[in-house]
């Protein structure tokens, strides 16, 4: 449902502080505050947002949000954080009473990224337009960017060798059929065989026989690159084709489980990297516990 506008209260609160009572009004937050057209905001996102359901969260408090992790260089934990204890912040986003906690659903920016798109982007571009020509946002302020991402979906599997192996040899083989490379022998049958065996072997903990079938894919793909390049041999046009896909090949095929430095994990997406996990040491929590007496 379309977000509300926030009432203004008619009268003070005597157990809580108005902002503008204990900040500075001249401010650069405050005098951007007032040169916002938050009206126009509103009006930009109400076609995004059905007349039935819950209401969203207020538009000046998300965009306000958004401006100030823009301008600030926050992620959105730190602007939330920084939110509670900033009686400037609040003031940006439309709060008149300072507030202790925090009203508002911490997941309400990724909600409005999902739901509103590239009219954000606009929104906030606007948005800073104006900031800077009122002197809130300087030129210095835009010259580092700071990208904020928790999760970044991509679209590949846990990647074994076993698995890089075989889809390298299928890529190879699909990619000869195409341009009419004629092969020897595309491994097709007998290397997905072997694939699912290394997996089966893995997962009974059978790693000599996980080996040995990772030694055949490893010497099926090997065959595979050697009858390309002697097929595309002097070829121009065909060296360009298969350029890319061979040095991908080779790579996986000489990568090893446990080396350092640069490793393939996926065929379509060469750029993905792989963040290895580090588990907490509990030993000396256990130890003063028991030194404790518990």
């Amino acid at each position: 449902m379309r977000p509300k506008q926030p009432e203004k209260a008619d009268h003070d609160d005597l157990f809580k502080a108005r902002l503008d009572q204990i900040i500075n009004m001249k401010h650069e937050l405050v005098i951007l505050a007032g040169k916002i057209d938050w009206a126009w905001l509103d009006e930009q996102i109400a076609p995004y947002f059905s007349e039935h359901g819950r209401p969203g969260e207020p538009v000046r408090f998300i965009i306000g949000m958004f401006i100030l992790k823009h301008t600030y260089a926050l992620s959105d934990e730190q602007v939330w954080d920084r939110w509670v204890e900033s009686p400037y912040f609040q003031y940006f986003t439309g709060e008149e009473f300072f507030q202790h906690d925090l009203p508002h659903e911490r997941s309400g920016m990724s909600h409005w990224r999902n739901r509103i798109g590239e009219t954000l982007e606009m929104l906030l571009a606007e948005s800073l337009r104006i900031a800077h020509d009122t002197g809130a946002l300087k030129k210095s302020d835009l010259a580092r960017v700071t990208v904020d991402t928790t999760v970044q979906p991509k679209n590949i599997t846990f990647p074994t060798d076993a698995k890089l192996l075989l889809v390298a040899i299928q890529k190879l083989g699909k990619l000869a059929k195409e341009h009419d490379v004629e092969l020897r022998q595309s491994y097709a049958r007998v290397a997905k065989t072997a694939a699912m065996m290394a997996g089966r072997y893995a997962h009974a903990k059978q790693f000599k026989r996980m080996n040995g079938r990772i030694k055949f894919l490893r010497t099926r793909l090997g065959r595979v690159i050697r009858d390309i390049g002697r097929n595309i041999e002097g070829d121009e046009e065909l060296g360009a084709i298969f350029a890319v896909p061979l040095i991908k090949a080779r790579q996986i095929r000489g990568q090893k489980q446990r080396q350092r430095g640069r490793k393939l994990y996926s065929w379509h997406a060469p750029e993905t990297e792989c963040i290895a996990k580090v588990e907490p040491c509990v030993m000396p929590l256990v130890r003063v516990t028991k030194a404790m007496g518990a």
